[in-house]
């Protein structure tokens, strides 16, 4: 049923016409049909009454020509039937001279069968064709058939369906491709909605400095098409007010970020030399002191740590180009597998490698934070004795869904507890923590992720988790150097 309906508002607007059409010309041939069928049976049987009985009864005499009964006066096919106690006794039709005719007893039956009321009715007879005919009792107790053919009246109602056929459909066919052109026409400001609509969702309005210089043509306000343009344009406008206000959040929380992290850079220095200076006399220096300079040491060392992600992240933010080197991505992964190896030797780590190196271009030092964000956040959030799984796999043998034929994809995989569905959708965003005890305790800051799909981005790729229990999978797509 709905392959049937047509899908588009100008295909349901042309079928709607040509349905009504066809409905109303439907109508037309009927009523036509009908009164014009009407009609030659009333001068049919305007002719029956002249003739009543008199053929009939003429049956029984033959003329001196040889004719069967008195024709004289008489229409080509009128039919003369006498009748006695129910059966034929004589039948005629008129040609070009009388004829006698036998009837089959079918015919007969008909005949027999129509009521002595003096009124027109019609038959059909097998043997001759569809006639009108009328009956009136004999002066010898028989029974008087006189009747006319139909043939002329139904060669005429053929016609007229033939004619009404051919025009119906001629019609049909008219209106249906003007009809067509002009809602094609009728449409066209509607279709520019839509074109306009399409080009604004091309637009990257998720993040960015974004512009909506979009904007339906005018039309007359007075239609509904330039009504809904005048309303699309002013949704456009306030889309783009909102987006501008956006944007300038975002700025001056970039720049607030950028600012105060090279700001906070020098004191923190400054703290963590002084605690070094501190610490190097511990003999003076009591046990809690002591304990609370290494506390110090260490919280302004995460501080610092913050602080520079921070920066890099603003630095992302504002486009800045990273270093474009040749990268062996391989020993990066070695390297970085290598030193989580030392911080966490209770979870078993796996390398699946290429033989040959593979390599990317891109900012070493970034891609190496990368690698190392992916393993420690595995390490953060698995509890011990989970295996994790870093896998390199060149252009040729990338395989992965998404990946390209010309991509490097990297995988992270680990067989732990996974990640609940409802953080998914926020798991790149800056400050989120899925377990927020663990995290801070182990000194997780909630920005591993980000930077890892700021860099990713940075470099033209792209990074994706797919996670559920007992299986979560990070995903980095580079491009191939």
């Amino acid at each position: 049923m709905r392959r049937i309906i047509p899908r588009t508002i100008r295909a349901r607007l042309v079928a709607g016409v040509l349905v009504l059409l066809a409905l109303a010309c439907a109508a037309i041939g009927v009523a036509t049909s009908l009164a014009l069928h009407g009609f030659l049976l009333q001068r049919v049987d305007q002719q029956l009454p002249v003739a009543v009985g008199r053929f009939a009864a003429s049956l029984e005499h033959h003329a001196d020509n040889g004719e069967h009964g008195d024709s004289r006066g008489q229409s080509p096919g009128t039919l003369g039937v006498r009748l006695l106690n129910g059966k034929v006794t004589d039948a005629a039709v008129v040609t070009t001279a009388t004829r006698r005719i036998d009837l089959s007893a079918s015919d007969a039956a008909v005949l027999a069968a129509v009521p002595l009321d003096g009124r027109p009715h019609s038959v059909e007879l097998s043997s001759l064709d569809d006639y009108r005919v009328v009956a009136v009792a004999g002066a010898d107790g028989d029974v008087l058939i006189d009747g006319l053919p139909l043939e002329g009246a139904n060669a005429t109602m053929h016609r007229l369906q033939i004619v009404e056929a051919a025009v119906f459909a001629a019609v049909l066919l008219v209106t249906g491709v003007a009809g067509a052109m002009w809602v094609r026409l009728s449409l066209r400001p509607l279709q520019r909605v839509a074109a306009t609509a399409r080009r604004v969702t091309e637009l990257p309005l998720a993040s960015g400095e974004v512009e909506l210089p979009e904007r339906v043509p005018y039309e007359d306000p007075r239609t509904e098409v330039g009504q809904v343009g005048a309303a699309f344009n002013r949704m456009l406008f306030h889309v783009g007010d909102a987006l501008a206000s956006r944007q300038a959040s975002q700025q001056r929380m970039r720049t607030f970020a950028a600012d105060a992290s090279h700001e906070l850079r020098t004191p923190l220095a400054s703290v963590r030399a002084h605690v070094e200076l501190a610490r190097r006399d511990t003999a003076q220096v009591p046990e809690g002191v002591r304990h609370s300079l290494e506390r110090i040491d260490a919280e302004t060392a995460r501080m610092r740590s913050i602080v520079d992600d921070l920066l890099l992240l603003a630095r992302l933010d504002e486009g800045r180009p990273l270093a474009r080197d040749e990268v062996d991505l391989s020993r990066l992964v070695i390297d970085a597998t290598g030193d989580v190896r030392v911080t966490a030797p209770r979870h078993r780590w796996r390398l699946e490698l290429p033989e040959e190196p593979v390599t990317v271009t891109g900012d070493a030092d970034r891609l190496h934070q990368v690698i190392a964000n992916l393993l420690g956040n595995a390490r953060l959030h698995t509890p011990e004795g989970t295996t994790v799984t870093v896998a390199l796999r060149a252009p040729a043998a990338g395989t992965g869904a998404g990946t390209r034929a010309d991509a490097v994809e990297l995988t992270v995989t680990d067989d732990g507890p996974g990640i609940p569905e409802e953080s998914l959708p926020e798991i790149f965003e800056r400050f989120v923590r899925v377990d927020k005890a663990r995290s801070r305790a182990s000194g997780g800051s909630g920005l591993g992720l980000s930077i890892v799909r700021a860099v990713v981005a940075a470099h033209e790729g792209t990074v994706e988790v797919d996670s559920r229990p007992g299986r979560t999978v990070f995903r980095v797509v580079l491009p191939a150097g």
